[in-house]
């Protein structure tokens, strides 16, 4: 009876011998090399090594990269130049997002003419604010427009039109320097705007050579305002 037993164990002594050296042989295989990498990882691998690299220096000095304008504004051109400004909205709370396919309509009582601007609605007496540096060229009234003020940006290439007005802020001259932000009118229902719709009616011109204010190219507000 001892000897069959005897006889078993040695048997069992061998497996499990054979079986802890390949434990021990996989764990040393896999803490050198790392688990098994799927069929074609060693070949794509060697491919990616073997590829050639860029390592041309990328400089940290000197003059810092602009970023392109957005979509759809031709880079240096008038719209590209205003985008850099950072103009301020001329009425608080609005986003450009309002303006978006204001610049396009279409004013079927007016000849069917392109509306070139973007009428802001708010209520009457809403403060309008100058949106950048500049000056007063003309303060005007017409029959369509009502009380308008037209401003000159610094360089006097662009002018910032703005009419339906109720009034003037107090002592606003022709002539007068304003800053962005200032306070030169108020909302109202002035010349041919609807009596019970006050808004703001704003356009952005380029000006020719001869800077006249009441003539000039219409830029689309959207597409200066948007970020």
């Amino acid at each position: 009876m001892k000897n069959r037993r005897a006889v078993r164990r040695a048997r069992l002594i061998g497996p499990l011998l054979a079986a802890m050296t390949v434990g021990i042989v996989l764990g040393w295989l896999l803490r050198a090399y790392g688990p098994p990498r799927p069929a074609g990882a060693i070949e794509r691998l060697e491919r990616v090594a073997a590829e050639p690299r860029d390592e041309t220096p990328v400089s940290t000095v000197g003059t810092p990269i602009i970023s392109a304008p957005p979509r759809g504004i031709e880079p240096g051109g008038a719209i590209d130049a205003l985008h850099r400004r950072d103009l301020r909205m001329p009425i608080d709370g609005v986003t450009a997002d309002s303006f978006k396919g204001g610049f396009q309509e279409r004013r079927a009582g007016e000849g069917g003419h392109q509306h070139e601007a973007v009428d802001i609605l708010a209520p009457r007496n809403t403060p309008v604010h100058a949106v950048e540096n500049g000056t007063i060229a003309r303060l005007f009234n017409s029959k369509a427009g009502g009380r308008t003020i037209y401003q000159f940006d610094p360089s006097g290439r662009f002018c910032y039109y703005y009419a339906h007005l109720e009034r003037y802020e107090e002592g606003l001259r022709d002539g007068q320097p304003v800053s962005a932000g200032e306070v030169i009118g108020y909302v109202g229902t002035s010349g041919n705007a609807p009596p019970g719709t006050p808004h703001l009616h704003f356009a952005v011109l380029e000006l020719g050579p001869d800077k006249r204010w009441w003539q000039g190219q219409a830029l689309d507000p959207y597409l200066v305002f948007r970020r």
